[in-house]
This record gives structure tokens, sequence and C-alpha cells, in this order.
């Protein structure tokens, strides 16, 4: 007989039971990224994210779960519906605390119904799903977000009474190559001679790029890329420090297998970096800093020496995150996102459902537009749609 139970957070369920059910899925989903967010303090107490993992047990074993947030506000979480919360303020509907399943500060696509091998999968989706919108009505909430899940989960979400939302991104796919040469080779003329003209470029600073990953990370380096992380923070006055020094610490000692890092220095000092995860195939960017303005910097360091790095790995995709047309004209190509929304007060219901509607059409079209305008050209020397 299986049961569904709420958890304090992910931190108090058993590191090897929460890790079964990711199995060799995304790395943020992993127990050491998603505790280390709780102990850390990054979540939980008066963050505005209360950790509440939704579990689906049969007897005391674990075979399934979501990673399930209460939301008292909507910051953090990339697909936004800030609208959706002051149309529903104009109404008079409450519209926070809300149901959020996804990772915190982390727009990248993975398993939001996570279920052990070996178990009905199908099953334990459609029992989480249906358990997620029973927990909001019962609780009289206003709504269940699930971001950033993987496509093959809408089905049993929509059949729920989930409302489909589609974003995009930007990502790298490896056509095979051997060399970061061959992926240029890929470009027409005019964008091949401006990526070489900013790598170029940045050589002459006398800037210099390197990557070290995993076990190969010394432990110094992590103040430093902390410091960097504060540094975007720092800059941008719509900056948002979700991460504190105690997080990077349990970074080193939980998670630094998946961590890979590419440094800039210039006379020997490191001026910029990026924070990237890796595991099996695929490199995810997340976070970038810089202490010095240096000209064509961040190119390099967060697109080119990541691109050269999957190349000389193997690795087959790189995810650099959210935004930024730039990526597309250097080689990422549109890539759509997918999330699903359920809302208890009928009338903001159906308005979101209707905005939704219209907004799945523009996205399809814009990612048709932008396939077909790849700046990769095909083997045949016609456009490359991804």
């Amino acid at each position: 007989m299986s049961e569904i139970e709420l958890a304090d957070g992910v931190a108090g369920i058993g590191r090897d039971d929460w890790n079964a059910l990711v199995g060799d899925g995304s790395p943020f989903l992993e127990w050491e990224f998603l505790a280390s967010l709780e102990d850390a303090g990054c979540v939980g107490g008066d963050s505005g994210w209360a950790p509440r993992p939704l579990l689906l047990r049969e007897g005391r074993k674990l075979i399934a779960a979501c990673p399930l947030y209460v939301k008292g506000h909507s910051e953090g979480e990339f697909v936004f519906d800030f609208g959706w919360a002051d149309a529903a303020g104009r109404a008079g509907i409450r519209y926070y605390p809300k149901l959020l399943v996804g990772v915190p500060f982390t727009p990248v696509t993975g398993a939001r119904f996570l279920v052990r091998d070996g178990c009905d999968r199908a099953s334990a989706t459609a029992r989480l799903s249906s358990a997620l919108r029973e927990l909001c009505e019962s609780n009289g909430l206003s709504s269940v977000h699930v971001n950033f899940c993987r496509e093959d989960e809408l089905p049993p979400l929509e059949q729920a009474g989930f409302l489909l939302r589609i974003g995009l991104q930007y990502h790298w796919r490896n056509a095979g190559y051997a060399r970061f040469e061959d992926f240029l080779g890929r470009f027409r003329s005019k964008r091949r001679n401006q990526i070489a003209r900013e790598r170029r470029g940045l050589a002459e600073t006398g800037v210099t790029l390197e990557t070290v990953a995993g076990d190969a990370i010394p432990d110094a380096l992590f103040p430093r890329m902390f410091e960097l992380y504060l540094s975007t923070i720092d800059k941008n006055p719509w900056g948002r420090q979700y991460l504190n020094a105690r997080f990077f610490e349990l970074l080193r000692e939980r998670f630094r297998q998946r961590l890979c890092f590419v440094l800039a220095r210039q006379g020997g000092e490191i001026v910029a970096g990026t924070i990237n995860v890796q595991k099996g195939d695929a490199l995810y960017g997340r976070y970038w800093g810089a202490l010095r303005e240096v000209r064509h910097l961040h190119f390099n360091v967060c697109y080119y020496a990541a691109v050269e790095h999957c190349i000389a790995h193997g690795l087959q995709r790189f995810e650099p995150g959210a935004g930024g047309d730039y990526k597309q004209v250097r080689g990422f190509d549109a890539t759509p996102t997918f999330s699903a929304h359920f809302l208890t007060e009928p009338r903001l219901a159906a308005a979101v459902g209707q905005f939704l509607e219209r907004e799945r059409a523009q996205a399809d079209g814009e990612i048709a537009w932008l396939r077909e305008r790849s700046a990769l050209k095909s083997a045949s020397g016609g456009q490359d749609v991804g």
C-alpha cells in the first residue's frame, strides 16, 4: 500500500534514498545540492522558500518524490508569474503562499517527479500530480507551479488540470567536433570571423583561460568563486543574492566532483570566472563574475571556453542558462522549456489559460523562426534547424 507524505526538507531524508530516485538525472536534483541549499540557509527560515518535499512510499521504502517548496514570493524561479500575482491582487485574490516544484534559483530542465528504478513511473507520476492538486486545494493555496519539467511529465499534469507553459533557452549541441576549429567551421564567414576576433582580442589583453574540474579544484578557489558570484550581483541593479558563503563551503565539501570552473587570469590574478556543473554528457552554466572589465571577457569565459571543454571531454550538450539572444548568433540553438501550472480560483485560472494559449503559439513560432535561422550551417551547406 503506497502512502503520500510531506517531509520538512531534503536534508532530513537519507542521502542514498534520495539519490536513488535521482539516478542519472539532473545534478541539481541530487541530495548534495538541495540539502546544501537548506543547510546553508539559502532556503528555509525567512527566505520565502519552505522546503516540503512530497514523498511517495511503499511501506517504509521511498519510491518517488517531488522537490516541493511553499513559496511566499515569486523570486528565483525564472518562470515568471509576477503578472499573474498582480492580476490576482487586483481581483482581491490572495496569491501567496503558493506551491512550487523545482530547484531553487536554477533554470535547468530536469525530472520533477523522481521515481526509483524498477518502480512504475507512470503510476507514481500520476499519483504525485493528483497529490499536488489535492494539497493545494485542501490548504487553501492559490496555485501549484511545476517549473522546468521534462516534456514527458506533462500528460499526467494536464490530466490533473494543470496548464502548459512553453519557454525557450539556447543550448549548444556537439555535432561530433574533434576540436573547437571544427565548431567554428560550421559558421558562415561573418560569424566565424567575429568569434575568431573575440578569442584573439582577449588573448591580446594578456588574459589566459584555464578550466579546472572535480577533485582537481583546490580548496582555495571556492572563496574566490564566491567573490566572483557577488561581483555580478553588486554590478546589476536587478541582482539578487540567493547564495551565501556557507553554501560555497558545502559545495566544496559535498559537490566538488560535479563542478567545473573556468578561470580568467591576467598577470597571474584571477579576474573572472564561471561556475559550471557537469554530469553525464552535459555541462550546465550557472554563475559568472568579473572583477575587472576586459573586452570580450564574457563571451570567452562563459561560452567559448565551456564549448572547448565540452569538445575536449566528449560532452554532448551545454546549457548556459536562461536568457541571452546573443547566444543564438554564437551557435546556441533555441530549445523549448516546459512548465505546468494549476490555479484554484476559476476566474484567474481562465484568464491565465487564455494567456498561456496565446503565449504557446508565440513561443512555438519564435522557436521555429530561430531554428530556421540558426547561425550554424548544416553539413549540406544549408541552415541547421537544430
